[in-house]
Formats: C-alpha cells, sequence, structure tokens
C-alpha cells in the first residue's frame, strides 16, 4: 500500500478537509522516520509496523478536544522522536510548536523530520524543560514521559496566566497515558479532566488509553 494510502486510511476515518500540504506531510512521514529510525533508533520495530496508529493518529488524540489556533504556543515536553508534537502541528500549521528533549539524538531525528516535512511552524530545543522560558506557553503536551505530577512541576511554570483569547480551554498541560491512573493521580494532588481515548477512536490498541488534561489555576 502506497504511503498516501496508508495513512489516510488511518487517519482518514477521524479526521478530513486536509490541504493538499498536509496530505502530503501525512504520507511523507513514515519513510522519514522508517529512515532515520534505522540510523537512531527513536520508535521500537513493533511500533514502527503501526507508525500511523500507535504514534501519528494517537498524537491526534488530542486535536479531538483541543483547537490550536493562530499564535497559539505549545511546548511539547520530553518530545522524543516528536510525539505528538509533529504531527500536531501538521495538523494546526497556524500554532507554534516548540518541542523540548534533554536526549541529542532524539533531537536530531526531530530536527530532520521537520526539515524533511518542510514545517514553518517548529522550534526544536536540546535542553531540559526547566531552561525553557516562563509564562511563555498557551499549552505544555506530553506523552508517557513521567508521572504526572512531575509533569505539573515542570509545565506550570512555562505557562501563561492569561488565556489566549482564541483558544477554546484554560491554559494547561495535555498529557498522553496509558494503564490504571488511579494511584498516579491521586499522589499528584491534581484533578484533571481525563478522557478514554477508546471513545475516540475505535482500534483495539486504545483501549486503556487516555488523556489528561490540567488546567493552570
Amino acid at each position: 500500500m502506497e504511503e498516501s494510502q496508508k495513512a489516510m486510511e488511518i487517519i482518514g476515518k477521524y479526521f478530513s478537509e486536509f490541504s493538499p500540504a498536509q496530505d502530503k506531510q501525512w504520507a511523507q512521514l513514515q519513510s522519514i522516520y522508517q529512515t532515520w529510525n534505522e540510523k537512531i533508533n527513536v520508535i521500537s520495530r513493533k511500533d514502527m509496523e503501526n507508525f500511523y496508529e500507535r504514534h501519528v493518529l494517537h498524537s491526534l488524540a488530542i486535536a479531538t478536544e483541543f483547537s490550536f489556533t493562530d499564535g497559539i504556543r505549545i511546548v511539547d515536553i520530553g518530545t522524543g522522536g516528536g510525539f505528538p508534537g509533529i504531527p500536531l502541528a501538521i495538523f494546526f500549521p497556524n500554532a507554534q510548536f516548540h518541542l523540548v528533549d534533554s536526549i541529542g539524538k532524539k533531537i536530531k531525528v526531530v530536527n530532520e523530520a521537520v526539515s524533511a516535512l518542510g514545517l514553518k511552524n517548529v522550534k526544536t530545543y536540546h535542553a531540559r524543560a526547566e531552561s525553557l522560558p516562563k509564562n511563555h506557553f498557551d499549552f505544555a503536551l506530553s506523552r508517557a514521559v513521567a508521572p504526572l505530577s512531575e509533569l505539573w512541576t515542570w509545565a506550570r511554570p512555562l505557562l501563561k496566566n492569561e488565556r489566549h483569547p482564541s483558544a477554546h480551554h484554560k491554559n494547561g498541560l495535555i498529557c498522553l497515558k496509558g494503564g490504571d491512573l488511579t494511584e498516579e493521580i491521586a499522589s499528584s494532588g491534581l484533578k484533571p479532566h481525563v478522557w478514554e481515548i477508546s471513545t475516540f477512536f475505535g482500534e483495539p490498541w486504545f483501549e486503556q488509553k487516555f488523556m489528561v488534561y490540567v488546567p493552570r489555576a
């Protein structure tokens, strides 16, 4: 199956009305990561076989509830190979994405992907989240990087106090997580909003996968 068909067979089940440029970017994604993953392993081989479902569509779960409009600034903490930041940067081309990771080889892959895709709305940082500008971002994202309490400790100082004029939600942290979150949420002392991703996407892999949102008080 051609990459464009494979991409849109999975993404197109749930999202539509992309521009020709976006369609091309979706189609390019797997081949870009396949090439770089052979040099610098950032995605497991098993996951690479299910790339569009387990990395791209999983990242786009955030787009089912959140809309990042013109000028909104988003920081992806511990972006790894660029997820969820890169798929969301394709989906929301007018928002500004800042992808940060402390591991240099991962940021190298992200930089190469951003360049190959021609993404103009992405900046990358080989750094720890704590070193980024405070009170600078509207939303923070993260995917399975650390417990919720740690993520909130890193994210909260980075978030602006005021809501962006075009944002539908308060500034906050949005995480993609899996498994039983009961203890993790209880120990964090936070009261997040939690969505089951399986209510958005029907593939069995999304069972026990969640999106967690902590608004900035």
